[in-house]
């Protein structure tokens, strides 16, 4: 298996653990965030089919910090109650771990590549990873405590990046 078929595989199957863990999520905004990690994983897979068939390829810049964030203030101002299942912040901490291994992976190819598209197309997608890994961070700190990390006014959780 090469690089890219390695690549394609890694980023369909968090595609498909992000849909799962969203059908499995019992609150509906937790599930909008993990769907939208889901079409991240989709965008980088068109990526790296992308460089695979030869074509200059550059990831966006992601939205999707902004987009949980908005998430998060919605549900906030719904004030619903959240309890969450110990094996449900498990599923979440395997996704983180999913995140990490993918963020080494394309850090390690981008140190690799003799190519300079393919070496900054890793770099912007270990960069990514390394967003949903802290979105994930902050997904596992909610379910942790719904109502501390809502509470929190300054939202310093999301604003890092």
């Amino acid at each position: 298996m090469d690089i890219f078929e390695f690549a394609l595989k890694m980023e369909r199957d968090g595609e498909a653990y992000y849909r799962e863990l969203a059908e499995k999520s019992t609150d509906p905004g937790l599930a909008s965030i993990l769907k939208m990690l889901a079409e991240e994983e989709v965008r980088h897979a068109e990526l790296i089919e992308a460089l695979a068939g030869g074509s200059a390829a550059e990831a966006e810049a992601a939205t999707v910090l902004t987009d949980a964030k908005n998430v998060f203030v919605k549900m906030k101002e719904e004030q619903r109650e959240f309890s969450f299942h110990i094996s449900q912040i498990d599923l979440y901490k395997k996704a983180q771990e999913l995140e990490k291994k993918s963020q080494d992976f394309y850090a390690a190819k981008a140190e690799e590549a003799a190519d300079g598209r393919q070496k900054k197309l890793f770099l912007q997608l270990a960069e990514q990873e390394k967003q949903h890994d802290f979105l994930l961070d902050n997904i596992i700190e909610f379910v942790s405590r719904p109502q501390t990390w809502l509470e929190n006014a300054e939202w310093h959780h999301l604003d890092e990046y």
